[in-house]
């Protein structure tokens, strides 16, 4: 990507971008799936320390650990009812729900992004140039999928994470625009990331995961000698 690598890593972890820039796979999700009128996001966001940090939130697409949507089938249904029974029994209602039907974007300070949302994705990036990186990433899977859950896992992470997928190319033109947009700024030289400063407890659609990063990296990369 034509950008710089920090710029990835707001773009993980922010938790408005979706609605606006994967506007057309939203579309996409509500047509095929008949059942979503409207697509609505709920969750939080957490500073884990030393630049980590996780927003959590629910989200209307279906997750192979457990979440159906109905373009899935009756076969998913019955697949998806017997993971969510299992993840019951393992760890009781209120963390299976949490397991199922909540997605996490995890930052792991400085280039490492963990993304279990349709699909749980291992991410990393490197710079090159201050406007280049490298990025690769890893879709995992349970040793123990079935060939359907094998089947929408990957129909999903490729769909939506994949090169060629709704949301990559769309990330890949967004940040490559800001990287030209900020060579070509004389006035404004950084991003502002105040959202939700004022709140006791931050949305997933405030900002408190981007100033976790932020602040460590000021910490790393302007400490003041002793």
């Amino acid at each position: 990507m034509r950008a710089n690598w920090k710029l990835l890593t707001e773009n993980s972890i922010d938790g408005y971008h979706a609605l606006t820039t994967h506007a057309t796979y939203l579309d996409y999700l509500k047509s095929a799936t008949g059942a979503l009128a409207q697509v609505a996001f709920e969750g939080s966001a957490r500073d884990l320390g030393k630049g980590h940090a996780v927003l959590e939130y629910k989200a209307p697409w279906g997750r192979p650990v457990a979440q159906w949507i109905p373009s899935w089938g009756e076969e998913g249904k019955r697949e998806l009812s017997r993971l969510y029974d299992g993840l019951l029994t393992r760890f009781g209602k209120e963390r299976a729900d949490r397991i199922a039907t909540f997605n996490r974007n995890l930052f792991i300070f400085p280039n490492l992004v963990i993304n279990d949302i349709m699909a749980v994705t291992v991410r990393t990036y490197y710079p090159a140039a201050p406007d280049f990186m490298n990025i690769s990433a890893w879709a995992l899977a349970p040793r123990e999928e079935t060939e359907w859950a094998r089947k929408y896992r990957l129909f999903n992470f490729l769909e939506f994470l994949g090169p060629g997928g709704f949301a990559t190319p769309d990330d890949v033109e967004a940040l490559e625009q800001c990287q030209r947009g900020f060579r070509n700024s004389a006035e404004a030289q950084w991003n502002d990331i105040s959202k939700g400063m004022g709140k006791e407890n931050p949305s997933y659609d405030d900002e408190l995961q981007m100033r976790a990063f932020w602040s460590n990296w000021n910490e790393h990369v302007f400490r003041v000698p002793a």
